[in-house]
């Protein structure tokens, strides 16, 4: 009878179409409006799960050089649980304040060393005035803030320069980095760690670890960044600061050229006036020498000879870049040298299909226009059919 009254009647069909629909519809906000804290909490139970089991990996595969604590460990490799690493500086006032007065001594050294524009006798002892006042000022500077960070200054800590990231020329994130490294290692710091270079973890680059393998330890090593709540207790806990690449020990004293910067228009000009040499451009890529600034540049551990890296391959290079990326609308009236010239110096300028732009922003400081005469020679005999 019940059922009768209900359905049998039209209206009261309608009238329980409309309570399902509404209820439906009720139901599907409901759900909606509580997606997103449901896909952020699944997220952040992921990630939670990602570090655990990169802590498991960290204690089985790094801990012999990085330390149990991610401290580091004297002689072998650099503190990661480190403010240095995450770019926290405990002075930005004073570290901004040096780098002002070193940019002003810079320019007025430059002036008073002029060939073409001599300053007056004048001018001259203005100049040497201010210079001395600028020394004044950034010892008194250095005195304010030094002494405070002494424990970690003598175990290699530079206070002017406290983001390790920044110092490499890094242009990427800091997750990008630690990843990157993990995959492919750091060849090129046998010239300055004692007991050996980093190898290789990826097992894309003979190493034993997967990809998200890999990806768990980024984001267990991630995880000890403190943000802005880094303290003085934190630096002086590190063991082993990062060592600069430059080694003049190892490599040679004596003063050293300039570097060629990242002026890509006038660096073509002046390399019209220089020859390059196919041999040396050949070691310096493979890591084989040194440049005239005494840095290894490791081209090939990213440009891999007859593979794609992380970089696209060496073998055939010179033909891809005219028959290939010429041809992309984006390079326009560009001849072959000026693109290798600003791929180098300016990598963020163009990104070839296919890569990301993990390639170090600062090689306009780590080479001099031989140097990128010598390797313009050998990268014009990478000459092989296009693939």
């Amino acid at each position: 009878m019940f059922e009768r009254m209900l359905i049998g009647k039209m209206e009261n069909r309608v009238t329980v179409g409309i309570v399902c629909f509404v209820g439906t519809m009720v139901l599907l906000g409901w759900a909606s409006i509580n997606e997103g804290g449901r896909m952020l909490a699944l997220e952040e139970t992921y990630h939670a799960r990602s570090i655990e089991q990169g802590a498991a990996l960290f204690a089985t595969n790094c801990t012999r050089c990085h330390g149990p604590d991610g401290r580091g460990l004297a002689g072998y490799a650099p503190a990661l649980n480190n403010p240095s690493f995450f770019g926290h500086d405990f002075f930005p006032d004073i570290t901004t304040q040096i780098n002002n007065l070193d940019s002003d001594k810079a320019a007025l050294t430059a002036e008073l060393e002029s060939v073409t524009a001599p300053p007056t006798d004048e001018r001259r002892a203005e100049i040497n005035a201010r210079l001395s006042e600028i020394d004044t000022e950034i010892g008194s500077l250095s005195a304010e803030r030094d002494p405070q960070l002494q424990a970690a200054v003598d175990l290699g800590y530079n206070p002017q320069k406290p983001d390790r990231l920044q110092n490499l020329g890094w242009a990427g994130t800091s997750d990008a980095f630690v990843l990157t490294t993990l995959i492919h290692g750091r060849p090129v710091s046998i010239n300055y760690w004692e007991n050996g270079a980093m190898p290789a973890w990826s097992q894309t680059a003979g190493g034993p670890l997967r990809t998200d393998q890999l990806e768990d330890l980024t984001a267990y090593v991630l995880n000890w960044d403190k943000s802005d709540q880094w303290t003085l207790d934190d630096l002086f806990a590190v063991k082993q600061f990062a060592k600069e690449p430059l080694d003049p020990d190892k490599f040679g004293g004596g003063e050293l050229p300039d570097p060629i910067g990242a002026d890509v228009a006038s660096i073509l000009t002046e390399l019209e006036t220089v020859t390059g040499d196919v041999a040396r451009g050949d070691a310096l890529f493979h890591n084989q020498t040194v440049s005239q600034v005494r840095e290894r540049l490791a081209c090939s551990g990213c440009h891999i000879q007859t593979s794609n890296g992380t970089g696209p391959m060496a073998d055939g290079m010179w033909t891809r870049i005219n028959e290939v990326r010429l041809q992309d609308s984006a390079l326009a009236g560009y001849t072959p040298e000026q693109y290798i010239v600003t791929s180098i110096l300016q990598p963020g300028a163009y990104l070839v299909p296919g890569f990301q732009n993990l390639m170090l922003a600062n090689f306009g400081q780590r080479i001099t226009l031989q140097d990128l005469a010598d390797l313009l020679a050998y990268i014009e005999t990478l000459n092989q059919p296009a693939s």
